[in-house]
């Protein structure tokens, strides 16, 4: 196995800027999950660590080794890609066989590490089997298990889920942490799909415009994002973010006073779970537009200084469209950004 080193890597088009000066280290074994919009970098990346994208500056190492301008095949790392790219015309075991057979592997380890990775994959009663048999989930998993089966010492994963159904993704997710716990191999992983990075990653690099703009631990990133872009992007709901008047270190809006840093306007950001529901006079006046029933809890869609909020309420809520209540933040909870930048403020606990 082997760790990663970015080291500043820049990528234009044109005069776009794709990549700015963008650095990450990933230890060895980790899982880190490129979080992002479309269009943020987070795939281009990818492409410069695998050698199939030029990068305009900075440089990329892999173990000891700078493999900035080696070939894909002499980088020592797999890759499972969006589509599942098996070969029609294989078995699944060829499939899975595939990359140690270009490699001109021993048949004695080709079969030993072939069965390994169905084994982990759980695809065994399939390899007699040709793509066209299997489900779309079964395909990806033969995708996974040839990419394990060449012993990468990284590997790289683009959206691989993202062709699935709900369930499947689901079923998936869970397979996938357990299979690259067990294989211990060191990996990134492409997604815009916060849940998953959020499930699967030991850290989340989050993307934007090119740039990493916060890179920890995904309950680090989903309780205190660095940015107002960290925190509306990451979670479901979103975090809330309200403006408030800071005047003496007591923030004050409504019926909600807390404790907050400096003086002046600040945002106060909350997550939606993360809130008491009271009357109206206390707490933060929110007007409802729209409660909708979830099955464990209420989402309830509103007003709050007339930005648009969500929060999080127990299901034997009752409540209608155009009603007003309090709602609480949980003042452990809140974060305080600058309205200027978008940054977080040093947190303080009421």
């Amino acid at each position: 196995m082997a760790g990663i080193v970015i080291d500043r890597i820049e990528k234009t088009f044109g005069t776009a800027k794709a990549l700015d000066a963008v650095s990450l280290t990933v230890a060895d074994g980790e899982f880190v999950a490129l979080l992002g919009p479309s269009g943020c970098g987070k795939t281009t990346l990818l492409r410069i660590i695998a050698g199939l994208e030029s990068r305009s500056g900075g440089r990329v190492l892999i173990g000891d080794r700078d493999v900035s301008d080696l070939r894909p095949a002499d980088r020592g790392l797999a890759m499972v890609f969006q589509n599942y790219a098996v070969f029609p015309h294989m078995t699944v075991f060829e499939n899975v066989a595939f990359g140690l057979r270009t490699k001109n592997a021993p048949e004695e380890k080709v079969r030993r590490n072939v069965m390994r990775a169905a084994e982990l994959l759980h695809i065994e009663p399939y390899l007699e089997r040709y793509p066209a048999k299997l489900s779309g989930g079964q395909r990806q998993r033969v995708a996974v298990a040839r990419a394990l089966a060449v012993e990468p010492a990284v590997l790289l994963m683009d959206e691989p889920l993202s062709n699935l159904d709900a369930l499947l993704r689901l079923e998936m997710r869970a397979d996938l942490k357990r299979v690259l716990q067990e294989a211990g191999t060191t990996t990134v992983y492409v997604t815009h799909d916060q849940t998953e990075a959020m499930g699967l990653a030991d850290r989340i690099a989050v993307m934007h415009s090119g740039r990493i703009v916060q890179c920890d631990t995904p309950m680090t990133v989903y309780a205190a994002p660095a940015t107002t872009f960290v925190g509306g992007f990451v979670g479901s709901p979103p975090m809330n973010f309200v403006p408030i008047r800071n005047e003496d270190g007591r923030a004050r809006l409504d019926g909600f006073e807390a404790t907050a840093p400096g003086t002046g306007e600040l945002l106060l950001g909350f997550r939606g779970e993360d809130v008491r529901i009271d009357a109206p006079e206390r707490g933060l006046s929110f007007a409802v537009a729209v409660a909708e029933p979830m099955g464990s809890h209420v989402l309830l869609t509103g007003t709050i200084a007339d930005k648009l909020v969500r929060v999080v309420a127990p299901t034997g809520i009752r409540v209608a469209a155009g009603e007003r209540i309090g709602i609480v933040p949980d003042p452990e909870r809140v974060v305080w950004m600058s309205p200027e930048t978008g940054a977080a403020l040093p947190r303080i606990i009421s």
